[in-house]
């Protein structure tokens, strides 16, 4: 794998984790290597050689830097561990464990420090593992309020309570309601009840992050029964393994961080729900590293001086973000749109228990779309074919829309299928990957962007300009799209 040295530069001092795995960092005059995220003083240059893989430092005499570890990088046993031990944990604190309150109990079962793993509860929920115990406790006990005739010390007792007083004490605090007063209205209701897994989580970023423009991106392609913007906050139903619900993202009052709420069947799923939000909102970005390459062409550093809060929209799911982009080939963003809300109407389940009226629907999967025969969707039948073609691919797991390849290896897949050209398959790696230098460089908003003297540059001459955004090229375009 052939590295290039001025891009792997780029992203090591940005620090960004998405190039974290994908190249290593060998310091010859201390004999070690790192990875590109590594928080240790940024060594000079001239005694850095980039690897494509640790084996291959290894290989030169380099040892692992004991700081970032790079065995721990993504795709290794070690980096699959911090979720791993986050998920382990949530299991446990259903089972219970954090019913007394003894988080060294439950960090010790899992083998790390109760530090630790506060933080990495913080890192990947947004908050502490007692936060989430005690959510688990409160939607059991009011559970059992709705649906049994029990008293209410027996449920006190039965959700995990270890006095009436802490207990009449979660529910005021979480329902502005006594433990009866619930009772009460669960009656009048008729019965209805919700067994759903409920709770908001506080997900921080790195100002600036320009909301009011990520949400206008999103409310004009929301997909009918499937999304939408109502005021700053966007809804949305998700499914993800086993798990199915609604999601409501809106920005918090004062603070750099985006309020998640989350209606779920279950909380197995909820630590992979706050990595897909986060990726499909661009919450890592650091925007200082990119503006820094940007800012060397004078037209980009116009553009972000003007916009500076501009991120890169993602997309909940692969698959829906490559079905969007076959769809929205040659048509407007408008018409896009009402084609992918018949294709969701017609092969996706519907959703019983919405937090919004306008949510009807879950966007299909792969081998549902694949198994639905489409009418009166208002598309080509070559197109039609596109997206059947593209379903049967994804359900059979011909395509990979995992995060592990390179972006050269993506698009190559991709570009395999019919009706997926070069343009569609940059363009699906953008939204569905999060892809930070995938380049649609065909595409007309750009060439009328870059433009001079009215003359449209030539394909060549866009890329070789497009070298210097390197490994940013993707918030180029985005902002080049929104001059």
């Amino acid at each position: 794998m052939q590295l290039d040295h001025d891009i792997c530069e780029k992203a090591r001092l940005a620090r960004d984790h998405r190039f974290d795995g994908l190249f290593f960092i060998g310091v010859h005059s201390t004999g070690i290597f790192c990875r590109p995220i590594c928080p240790a003083r940024s060594p000079k240059p001239e005694h850095i050689v980039y690897y494509p893989s640790a084996a291959a430092a290894m290989e030169a005499g380099l040892r692992p830097c004991l700081r970032c570890r790079p065995e721990a990088s993504p795709g290794t046993p070690a980096w699959n561990g911090t979720s791993s031990t986050v998920s382990r944990a949530m299991t446990l604190i259903r089972q219970g464990v954090l019913n007394e309150g003894r988080l060294d109990e439950l960090s010790s079962r899992l083998g790390v420090g109760s530090r630790h793993l506060r933080r990495l509860f913080r890192t990947h929920l947004g908050v502490s593992p007692s936060t989430i115990a005690m959510t688990q406790k409160v939607l059991f006990a009011k559970k059992l309020i709705n649906e049994t005739d029990l008293p209410m010390t027996r449920i006190a007792f039965a959700s995990g309570f270890g006095s009436i007083r802490r207990f009449n004490a979660a529910i005021r605090k979480f329902y502005a309601k006594t433990p009866s007063g619930l009772r009460r209205r669960a009656r009048r209701s008729n019965g209805t009840h919700s067994a759903l897994f409920c709770c908001t989580l506080r997900l921080s970023y790195r100002p600036p992050l320009d909301w009011p423009a990520m949400l206008a991106f999103f409310a004009q392609r929301a997909i009918p029964g499937v999304e939408c913007v109502e005021g700053a906050a966007f809804h949305r139903t998700i499914r993800i393994n086993d798990t199915a619900g609604t999601i409501r993202i809106a920005p918090v009052a004062g603070e750099h961080a985006l309020a998640l709420q989350v209606s779920l069947s279950g909380s197995q799923d909820l630590l992979a729900v706050v990595e897909r939000v986060r990726r499909m909102f661009d919450l890592d970005a650091d925007m200082g590293a990119i503006h820094a390459v940007l800012n060397n062409d004078p037209l980009l550093e116009q553009l972000v001086c003007k916009q500076p809060g501009l991120r890169l929209p993602g997309a909940w799911d692969p698959f829906e973000a490559a079905v969007r982009a076959v769809a929205g080939q040659q048509v407007s963003i408008k018409a896009a749109r009402t084609v992918i809300g018949r294709i969701a109407a017609q092969a996706g389940p519907a959703c019983d228990h919405a937090s919004h009226d306008e949510l009807t629907h879950f966007f299909p999967r792969a081998a549902e779309l694949d198994n639905c025969v489409l009418q009166a969707v208002g598309m080509p039948r070559k197109r039609l074919d596109a997206i059947k073609s593209l379903a049967r691919a994804a359900a059979s797991g011909a395509v990979n829309f995992s995060t592990t390849g390179s972006l050269s290896e993506f698009i190559d897949g991709l570009t395999c299928l019919p009706g997926i050209g070069a343009w569609t398959a940059n363009y699906i790696a953008m939204r569905a990957l999060g892809e930070p230098d995938a380049f649609p460089v065909d595409d007309l908003g750009l060439v009328r962007a870059l433009q001079q003297d009215d003359a449209p540059l030539k394909r060549a001459q866009i890329l070789d300009r497009a070298q210097s955004w390197r490994p940013w090229r993707a918030y180029a375009a985005i902002h080049l799209w929104n001059q």
